[in-house]
């Protein structure tokens, strides 16, 4: 007998959705909203940035349903130079070129048309959906299917008009996926539209996220029902300053899906937080954008007076001192956390180490530049070596000849000065001074915005330190 898994149930936003933590986008976006205003004052590399982030979802949307495949080499020189047939060689994707640029540019329209939906203030609505339905399959034919006795066959598809029989999917260990019969998907999406703007006031990380999931259990029309998600979900997300939602074909299965079947079964909380870090690491790169385009000395001179004129103001000046207290706090706080779990890895080592905790100061707050330049190029972002920094050192001592010391690096991330990074490296020491050899770890720096609340960071702070020691200690236990 066929295993049945009955997705679809009536739309309803409950509280284990608008429970859910959403501080992965909390700890940086403040700082993101900051920048973002001085970007638009001069357009053109966050346009270029835009442009690239849209390109980027119009390729990867179709590639993660299997609407056709694209090389990756091919797929960055078309996010970064545009849809051009000459750039494909064969092999580079399944489908004739044609057909793919036709796709590539029907996508990047659905884009710009939610763009243009928000800057117009057009209220989300059942007309627009199916609108940008019709824009988005616009030269897409058929349909893939399958008949009653599992054969695949082509159905000309409905363009911008609900579903008329039941497109349900079967898995490939028979499992059938029920979603929203016809008879229901018009007051479905009444509703979901409903429910949406009565809740337009909650977290955009957790509404976008939800009508996101909503919608693909409703499954409205007959194909194209992932892309639909993925651009009303960034709708939402562009309408409240944040970016386009991109699903990465590296990620499709493990995160994505994964994540959406949690929400299946009423745990959000993973489908939460990958949207979170999707923003967060398109965030991440805004932030490394400069706001000041060197197009002409005399303009760029004017600029530069205008700015060393402002930070004379008595506000900036306050907010100055306000900033320098919250990196004394995060400071404070990770040398807090590193002394505990110093106590910690003392205990159960049993005396078989030398454990200690060494900080910087007003003096050595320069120390390990070589370091955390390098751990910035291998992360892709600049580092603000113009801005106060500061650094810790988990001290480990196994044998005479066998120390070894975690730098916790934590300086400005990016353009911006209320971002900061809390960056890590492993050094290994030998017997000679000169005998020093940095390891690589490989973790991502944890960024976050110190312009408010740093109380509420702190718990995300002591999850990456955490697993920072972690890493680190499993990497000396490794070469031991």
């Amino acid at each position: 007998m066929q295993k049945v898994y009955r997705l679809w149930k009536p739309i309803e936003l409950k509280d284990h959705w608008t429970e859910c933590d959403t501080s992965i986008l909390d700890d940086i976006s403040s700082s993101w909203f900051e920048r973002r205003k001085k970007l638009k004052e001069d357009s053109g590399e966050y346009a270029d940035f835009l442009n690239r982030l849209k390109r980027e979802h119009a390729i990867e949307t179709g590639v993660i349903e299997r609407l056709y495949d694209l090389n990756k080499g091919v797929t960055e020189t078309f996010i970064n130079d545009g849809f051009i047939k000459s750039f494909l060689s064969h092999g580079d994707t399944n489908i004739s070129d044609d057909d793919l640029i036709s796709h590539l540019n029907d996508h990047l329209d659905s884009v710009n048309f939610i763009f243009d939906i928000v800057k117009e203030n057009r209220p989300l609505s059942i007309s627009f959906i199916k609108e940008l339905h019709q824009l988005m399959t616009r030269n897409q034919k058929y349909a893939e299917g399958r008949d009653q006795f599992g054969n695949k066959l082509k159905t000309e598809l409905l363009k911008g008009q609900y579903k008329q029989t039941e497109n349900n999917p079967t898995r490939e260990d028979g499992t059938q996926i029920l979603y929203c019969s016809p008879d229901h998907i018009a007051s479905e999406m009444d509703n979901l539209i409903l429910i949406s703007n009565e809740n337009a006031h909650i977290h955009p990380l957790i509404l976008a996220t939800w009508f996101h999931h909503a919608f693909t259990t409703i499954h409205p029309f007959q194909d194209g029902n992932g892309r639909m998600a993925r651009l009303l979900t960034s709708l939402i997300f562009i309408k409240h300053g944040l970016f386009p939602f991109t699903v990465l074909r590296a990620e499709a299965k493990v995160k994505y899906i994964e994540a959406l079947e949690k929400a299946d079964n009423g745990n959000p909380q993973d489908l939460i937080s990958y949207f979170g870090e999707v923003q967060k690491r398109n965030i991440q790169k805004a932030l490394n954008l400069k706001d000041v385009n060197s197009a002409s000395l005399e303009k760029t001179i004017e600029v530069l007076a205008n700015k060393v004129e402002i930070r004379k103001h008595q506000k900036i000046q306050e907010r100055l001192a306000t900033l320098g207290k919250s990196r004394i706090e995060v400071f404070n706080f990770c040398r807090e956390v590193l002394n505990e779990l110093m106590e910690s890895v003392h205990d159960k080592m049993n005396g078989n180490a030398e454990i200690s905790i060494a900080s910087s100061n007003e003096k050595t707050e320069h120390y390990f530049y070589k370091q955390i330049i390098s751990y910035a190029k291998m992360h892709d972002y600049f580092f603000n070596k113009g801005l106060p920094k500061a650094w810790l050192m988990f001290k480990i001592g196994l044998e005479e000849n066998k120390k070894y010391q975690l730098g916790i690096s934590i300086h400005h991330y990016g353009y911006d000065d209320t971002t900061i990074a809390i960056g890590s490296f492993l050094e290994f020491k030998g017997n000679k001074m000169d005998d020093d050899d940095t390891i690589p770890l490989n973790i991502e720096p944890h960024v976050i915005s110190i312009s408010e609340n740093i109380e509420a960071k702190k718990k995300n702070i002591r999850s990456y330190l955490e697993h920072t020691l972690a890493i680190a200690l499993a990497q000396i236990a490794s070469e031991l």
